[in-house]
């Protein structure tokens, strides 16, 4: 399996609820340079699984318009605060398929993506918004998997 991993784009600074912030115009651009990029270089999941927060539901949706508008799932386990365990544990009912993305946040990825790949310090991978990950994963282990590529928004 090829995860995706897309961190939100640029959200507002301030609102009444983190959960409830929105995309500013910066980062509606930023989701549709990550759409360009990902058909251009076909790169176009069967799944988004996204976190209900708005900005990464918001940045979800953008995406997946540039790729033909693919399945869209939100996905509680997803939201700010997800563990590495549970992302391998959910992600697992997705076993069938070759291409996922998640859409979601920091310093979560970094830390599912150190548990997939066996970095024992997640402090030393940071994941920018709106940047792009690929890790292929053999299985649903901790270790087993491997970056194929992280690209920031800005050399899209």
């Amino acid at each position: 399996m090829i995860l995706y991993f897309l961190r939100h784009a640029e959200a507002e600074d301030c609102v009444d609820s983190d959960f409830k912030r929105r995309l500013t115009p910066k980062g509606l651009e930023q989701t549709d340079k990550v759409g360009k990029f990902c058909v251009r270089y076909g790169l176009i999941p069967e799944v988004i699984l996204t976190s209900p927060v708005v900005r990464a539901k918001q940045s979800a949706e953008s995406v997946g318009k540039h790729l033909g508008n693919p399945s869209l799932s939100v996905e509680p386990w997803l939201a700010c605060g997800m563990s590495a365990s549970a992302c391998l544990g959910e992600l697992r009912a997705y076993g069938k398929m070759s291409h996922v993305m998640l859409v979601g946040h920091e310093p979560d990825f970094s830390e599912a993506i150190s548990v997939m790949i066996g970095l024992p310090d997640p402090s030393h991978l940071h994941i920018r918004k709106a940047s792009l990950t690929a890790v292929s994963l053999r299985s649903f282990q901790p270790g087993s998997g491997q970056i194929e590529f992280s690209i920031p928004v800005r050399l899209m």
